[in-house]
């Protein structure tokens, strides 16, 4: 939770808390649940999904995932664009950084996947770009 100090027209400090909204995983689309589950079967790290909703006007949910290598991270990116086109006839909208691999976005309109190396991820820092969005509450067994 973040705390926001504002001043009042009284001049007098007054403390906001600004919580983020939970939101379910069995609420999610089944195509966003899907991608989160091939993340996990591909052995991703640290998955978090966050909900922009009230937000941004570009996308619904950010899902971030890391992968320890090269080879990983494009073999998550793999996973999910032959299930999501398998199973729900879906196909990514774009698609960027797969050849080095450092940090692979998988845009499918209604959410985007970022998939990143360790190094990439504590760089980028996208959870804590993007603080003020609800998280996706996720079953123990992804993460």
């Amino acid at each position: 939770m973040e705390e926001v100090k504002e001043l009042s027209l009284n001049r007098e400090e007054v403390s906001v808390e600004l919580v983020p909204k939970a939101v379910p995983f069995e609420s999610l689309d089944e195509p966003l649940q899907l991608a989160i589950k091939c993340i996990d079967e591909k052995k991703g790290l640290g998955i978090v999904a966050l909900d922009l909703r009230e937000i941004a006007s570009f996308t619904e949910f950010f899902v971030i995932a890391s992968g320890t290598n090269q080879r990983q991270v494009q073999a998550i990116a793999d996973e999910i664009d032959e299930q999501l086109k398998k199973k729900h006839k879906t196909k990514a909208v774009r698609v960027e950084g797969y050849n080095a691999a450092e940090w692979v976005l998988v845009d499918y309109g209604d959410f985007v996947v970022h998939i990143f190396d360790k190094d990439a991820r504590d760089y980028y820092d996208l959870e804590r770009l993007w603080r003020d969005a609800g998280r996706v509450t996720l079953p123990e067994r992804f993460g």
